[in-house]
């Protein structure tokens, strides 16, 4: 992990709906150790704004030492970096945390991704991941939750079996992941997810029903994204090396962690 900020170049940025993007940043130092499940802290230019943007990451280009970011304008932070095109340059730290064990998850003969808004980005990474660790597309099923509208869905489609759901029905099955996962009838030996907490809370309960593991990834908010504020802690089953209690930090310890050493 990369702990100290660095400056990068934007080399694109794409608008995939009304508030999503779609930047490539280009870093030699994150893009040759990011993995799924990892993000980086990205830093406003606007000096009122000290605290950084955690961002997942969607995708990795090593060959080009690019990595993207897909994410949703939900404030003025993210708002600026929307408005960044190509040329530009901006402050950041990564990748951090702790993302998915492809070695651990190879090993089993189907796995079922699970990604809800905003949450959905970091899975195509992962897709990828397993493809390359020798899963094939029959082996990998991924079911997208949506808010009304797609984006990302040919490229996952290009990877993996695909299912996606809407809060309305406006694409897809009508309902969320795990309504779909029924609806469906998907199949599979181990659950990784990212979404709302309510969403993962729901995964934490199904894979259990099921009798299956479940690697989820959390969403927090985060003030130095970095382990050292406590600020974005959850509540744990086991006793933290580094605060004594039961809790763990989302940015170090996690983002990624088995469902079942957290309470959600």
């Amino acid at each position: 992990m990369y702990s100290k900020k660095i400056k990068a170049e934007i080399v694109s940025q794409d608008q995939l709906t009304d508030d999503v993007f779609s930047m490539n940043i280009k870093s030699e130092e994150i893009a040759s150790e990011a993995h799924s499940g990892q993000f980086v802290s990205l830093y406003s230019k606007d000096g009122s704004r000290l605290l950084p943007r955690p961002i997942s990451i969607c995708d990795v280009n090593k060959e080009e030492n690019k990595i993207r970011l897909v994410y949703r304008t939900v404030g003025a932070g993210t708002k600026e970096f929307s408005q960044l095109k190509s040329g530009d340059m901006i402050d950041i730290i990564g990748p951090i945390g702790n993302g998915y064990d492809i070695d651990s998850l190879k090993e089993y003969d189907s796995v079922i991704l699970m990604g809800g808004g905003i949450g959905i980005p970091p899975m195509l990474r992962l897709a990828r991941e397993l493809r390359d660790a020798g899963l094939e597309k029959d082996q990998v099923s991924v079911i997208l939750g949506y808010r009304d509208v797609t984006f990302l869905l040919e490229e996952f489609e290009d990877i993996a079996t695909v299912y996606i759901s809407s809060d309305f029905g406006t694409v897809g099955f009508k309902g969320n992941v795990i309504e779909a996962a029924k609806e469906y009838k998907v199949r599979g030996d181990v659950i990784c997810a990212c979404g709302p907490k309510p969403m993962l809370s729901a995964v934490k309960a199904y894979a259990s029903e099921k009798g299956i593991p479940a690697f989820i990834s959390l969403e927090e908010r985060m003030a130095c994204g970095v382990g050292a504020c406590l600020a974005c802690v959850c509540k744990t089953t086991e006793i933290d090396d580094h605060s004594k209690v039961k809790n763990a930090r989302i940015c170090v310890d996690g983002p990624v962690f088995n469902a079942e050493e957290v309470e959600l």
